[in-house]
Parts: C-alpha cells; sequence; structure tokens
C-alpha cells in the first residue's frame, strides 16, 4: 500500500494495511540537543532512523507530495532589523509587525519555522482603514506566481502519485489576527463587527479563487485549514460568534472542496479544541489536529463524543514523551483504543519540544511502531 494510500484509508476509517508512522517533528534546538545526545549529524530522516534502530525493518514511506500554493503577501514586508537593544532586537517581519525577539533569534526566523520563538507584538500592518486598503493590493489572487510555474505538467505527474499530498491555507481567524494583532481582533469584533465582515469575505474570497485555480491542475488528497484559535481551556471567540462570523466561510470552503472531489478537509486549531469541533463537523471538516494534551483534549472521549465524524492527527503528549519510561508507555497504551478504531494518527501534540531527550525518542518510536503494525 502507498503511503497515500494508506493515509487516505486510516483518515476515512477504512481498511489500511497499518497505520501511518509520523511520530512527529523537531525544530533546529530540538535537533541540536538531539546531536549532542547520540543522533548522528548525517542521518537525513531521524524518524526512519529511530525507526530502525527500534528493530524496523519494513520500507520507509514515500515522503508526502507538493504543490506549491502561496496565499502570502506579493511582495512580502521588507524584513529588516529596526533596533539593537542589550537583550533584543525590534525587527519587521514579512508580514509587516514589528515585534521584539531575542538576540538568539533572526528575522528568519519569523518567516519559517525554524525553532520555537517568544516574541513581542508592538505594531500590526493593519490598524486603520487606509492600512486595509493598502494591504489588500497585495493578495492579487491571479498573480501566476501563486502557483507553481510549471503547474499544469506537475499537475500531471501528480496523478499517479504516492505520496499524500496537502494543500495548507490559513483560516479568517488566523488571516485576521496577522493583519490586525490577537488584541486587535477580539476588540474589532465589538468595535467594527462590519469590517470584520469585510476582512473576512475578503480572505474568502482570495482562498476561494486559489483553490479553484489549484483544482484546474490537481486535486489534494487534503485541504488543511490552520486557525489557532483556543486557549487551554476555551476557544478565544465564543462558538456563538464563530458560528456568526467565521463557519460560513469554512462551509463555503468545504463546498469548493468536496465538489472537486477532495476527501479531506483538515483544520488546525492549538488549545483545546472540544467546543469547536462541533462546528467544524457543522462545515463538513472532517479532520483535525494537532490535540494538544496539556490543553485538556482527551482524544478517547472525543471519540466516544464525535464518534467517527472527526479522524485525528497528534494527539500524544509531549510531557509524556520528555518523561520517557513508563510514562511514554502508559500514553501510548491510553490511545491505544482510538488507534485501533481507525481515523487516526498519533503524533506529537505539537512539534517536538527540546526537552525531549533523543534515547527517550527513539524508545517513543518503537512503541508507537508497535502500535500502529510497523513492529
Amino acid at each position: 500500500m502507498t503511503a497515500r494510500r494508506r493515509m487516505l484509508e486510516t483518515m476515512l476509517f477504512r481498511r489500511p494495511d497499518r497505520v501511518p508512522l509520523q511520530p512527529g517533528g523537531g525544530r533546529r534546538s530540538t535537533l541540536e540537543a538531539w546531536h549532542r545526545q547520540g543522533l548522528p549529524a548525517d542521518v537525513a530522516d531521524y524518524n526512519e532512523y529511530a525507526y530502525r534502530l527500534s528493530g524496523g525493518t519494513l520500507p520507509w514511506p514515500a515522503a508526502d507530495s507538493r504543490f506549491r500554493v502561496n496565499e502570502r503577501l506579493i511582495p512580502i514586508f521588507e524584513e529588516k532589523v529596526i533596533e539593537e537593544r542589550p537583550d533584543s532586537r525590534v525587527v519587521q517581519d514579512w508580514k509587516g509587525n514589528i515585534c521584539e525577539i531575542g538576540k538568539e533569534f533572526t528575522v528568519a526566523h519569523l518567516r519559517d519555522a525554524i525553532d520555537f520563538v517568544t516574541r513581542r507584538w508592538i505594531k500590526c500592518p493593519v490598524e486603520n482603514r487606509k492600512d486595509w486598503e493598502d494591504i489588500q493590493r497585495r493578495y492579487d489572487s491571479d498573480d501566476p506566481a501563486r502557483l507553481p510555474a510549471d503547474a499544469a505538467a506537475l499537475g500531471a505527474r501528480l496523478a499517479d502519485r504516492e505520496g499524500y499530498l496537502q494543500l495548507h491555507f490559513s483560516g479568517p481567524f488566523w488571516q485576521l489576527r496577522e493583519w490586525v494583532g490577537f488584541e486587535g481582533l477580539c476588540t474589532l469584533f465589538y468595535d467594527d463587527p462590519d469590517l470584520v465582515r469585510e476582512m473576512i469575505a475578503f480572505w474568502e474570497s482570495h482562498v476561494s479563487r486559489l483553490l479553484r485555480r489549484t483544482f484546474e491542475h490537481v486535486i489534494p488528497d487534503e485541504v488543511h485549514l490552520s486557525e489557532d484559535m483556543a486557549y487551554k481551556c476555551f476557544s478565544m471567540i465564543s462558538p456563538a460568534m464563530t458560528r456568526e462570523f467565521i463557519l460560513p466561510t469554512w462551509k463555503r470552503w468545504g463546498e469548493i472542496i468536496r465538489g472537486a472531489g477532495v476527501p479531506v478537509y483538515g483544520m488546525d486549531s492549538d488549545g483545546f479544541i472540544g467546543e469547536l469541533i462541533p462546528l467544524w463537523i457543522e462545515a463538513g471538516i472532517n479532520m483535525c489536529d494537532p490535540i494538544e494534551v496539556a490543553a485538556g483534549n482527551d482524544l478517547p472521549a472525543f471519540r466516544r463524543q464525535f464518534g467517527r465524524s472527526m479522524a485525528y492527527r497528534g494527539g500524544v503528549d509531549k510531557r509524556a514523551m520528555a518523561r520517557g519510561g513508563r510514562a511514554i508507555k502508559d500514553e501510548i497504551a491510553r490511545l491505544r483504543p482510538v488507534i485501533d478504531d481507525g481515523g487516526f494518527v498519533p503524533s506529537c501534540d505539537h512539534g517536538v519540544p527540546s526537552d525531549v531527550a533523543w534515547p527517550d525518542y527513539v524508545r517513543y518510536v518503537g512503541l508507537l511502531a508497535r502500535a500502529t503494525g510497523w513492529l
């Protein structure tokens, strides 16, 4: 079974030969720690290497397929350092944010997920109506640069792909927060709801056009949204407000996605998502991740509550991974009923942090490989 077919069979509650083995991904600080702890510097795929160390002999699956779709500003803002301070620097990132970061980071850390970066926002790119009018000019949905230069040929080659193909887009909450900031967005819902609706409509149209342009060349296996709209215990805006402002866009995108024959419509949000899952199901979304355990998400409880209306990726408590030993063994056992029930690809419930030691990660990969049928 190809990696693509295995993922689809799992996500759609069918009969995969085994559950995909996708333990997780570390960032720069994690890999630097692992190299000090025994991971050879020349290893290209540390997950496969950990699997082999655990006794795994099955062929490693093909990497995910790629079809790049650029939803971002064109052109992006100039990335620059504005001020050097004794222990930090003030920078402008590619989105037009002015923020303060530690000396150990560069502006590039804010563009790509190089490492875990804390920052303090000073100014956001949209603070008034003029800013809003100006920034819209950077989102020409028909710009040829938004799709690969060889989109038609690449789409033809991907028709018989072995790797799973996902398209990623920012959801309305995520994108509006990028423009006006978190606090600015939360107050804007009350202070100027018409502007919120205008911004959401603009973003809905932009992504809709990109979806339609892409589907002319290739039908992916999944369209995945990023929202990150929940705290530890609750969503960042109420379910009622989510229903009023955001659910209609999720539904309209879902109609385009389903109409094109895309089987998986996914959603990413950190934090506690229990009160959002019913809205996602209503929107036609049938998979979500990363299911952070520290935020109170309980996957076995979600499966009992929502049944097979929702599939999941993630869900393995990074804190148990860091504790290692019995803790990670118990964590895999906790999730085993959901693994066996289908519709679940277990993985770290976010990026793997540097407090997860390399020997413990290898142990975790071995336990996960056994639970998913790879050992």
